[in-house]
């Protein structure tokens, strides 16, 4: 009878490549524990990032793989998730129970940036990560209508703010603190410091991810958050026409100069689907994302179409994960969540914590 050796397991799952980090199970540190017994094979698997629709994908795949093995009896595969705390800007350390903070900007408005935001944290939820999103568009702030939430936060101490919960995910918003048609003439230090308080005075609970929904344009927001506040990575919402193009290269430019990783770009309203007939049109132009990724050198992370349920889900207060969570629209958000955060799962990890505070004392 062939024995078989942990070298056999392992060098066929060096050919099986995981589509969300783009690299083999192997290079990518996902296998953690290989054990044989006789013709029973045992694999623990640990991704950096959550993936509960990818998991019976991956699995059959080992199982595949292995059973080309000679001498294979039986196969088990477990699968994890572990995500973890990475590296942010130098001289900042993470928020307190928040892991990872990533932002969500665009170039300019009207991209839809608000809405992928409120479906990537919903998608990251659903995929079995705990969320949080925050609402940093002080002037516009839309995220309490597209999660049909409204009314003060609730405080225990009256310092600090509970976030509000929606489909699952914590929320904090200026909207919940203001009345609906409250105009916002805020100058620019009067806006910086509320998105700092509603980070730092928001009470989130153990989140795996935040993520920030930055107003469009790279002012006063956008230098604070890439500034003051410890972000892990960002994504650059777009559509594929020129003039979108062009303002979200300089979003992009801003996050490279101040040293936050670009995990990739979204490509927003690539086609137009029509409600009566499916017809698929390439109104705002085509592969407008994918020449901005290869230019950059960054990931086209997936497109979504332009296409009204998207919309009515959003203004009706249920989000399309939410709303129609099996439907095509939502397995592409879900498919560039797990993308995104397995961009970020091969990033550089937060090591602050293992170093001790030094205290100079006159002795």
């Amino acid at each position: 009878m062939t024995q078989i050796t942990k070298a056999d397991v392992q060098e066929l799952l060096k050919t099986l490549i995981d589509p969300n980090v783009e690299a083999d199970l192997v290079s990518a540190k996902s296998v953690k524990n290989i054990a044989i017994e006789g013709g029973n094979i045992n694999i623990a698997i640990e991704l950096g990032y959550p993936a509960k629709s990818y998991e019976t994908i991956l699995k059959k795949s080992v199982i595949e793989k292995l059973q080309n093995i000679p001498g294979t009896e039986n196969i088990t595969v477990d699968i994890t998730s572990n995500i973890i705390s990475h590296s942010v800007q130098q001289s900042l350390q993470p928020i307190a129970n928040v892991k990872n903070i990533i932002a969500v900007a665009s170039g300019k408005g009207g991209v839809g940036k608000s809405t992928t935001s409120v479906n990537l944290a919903l998608a990251l939820a659903a995929e079995g990560a705990r969320v949080g999103i925050l609402d940093a568009d002080i002037y516009g702030p839309s995220i309490p209508t597209m999660l049909g939430l409204s009314g003060h936060p609730a405080s225990d101490d009256g310092k600090t703010m509970n976030p509000k919960i929606s489909f699952g995910i914590q929320t904090i918003s200026i909207g919940y603190l203001i009345e609906p048609d409250q105009p916002m003439i805020w100058r620019g230090p009067m806006v910086t410091n509320a998105l700092q308080q509603l980070l730092k005075d928001t009470n989130w609970d153990n989140i795996d991810y935040l993520i920030v929904d930055l107003p469009p344009g790279t002012g006063d927001i956008q230098l604070t958050l890439a500034q003051q506040i410890p972000v892990t990575g960002a994504v650059i919402v777009t559509t594929p026409q020129d003039i979108a193009l062009i303002d979200a290269q300089r979003g992009l430019g801003m996050f490279e100069k101040v040293n936050v990783p670009v995990l990739g770009i979204i490509e927003n309203m690539s086609t137009h689907i029509c409600s009566n007939c499916g017809h698929e049109e390439a109104i705002f132009g085509q592969g407008g994302g994918e020449a901005m990724a290869k230019k950059n050198n960054i990931e086209l992370l997936g497109s979504l179409p332009l296409d009204i349920h998207i919309r009515e889900f959003a203004d009706s207060g249920r989000p399309t994960v939410a709303a129609d969570p099996e439907g095509k629209s939502s397995e592409i958000y879900k498919s560039i969540a797990r993308k995104m955060a397995g961009k970020l799962a091969l990033k550089g990890k937060d090591y602050s914590s293992k170093f001790p505070n030094i205290v100079i004392q006159n002795t």
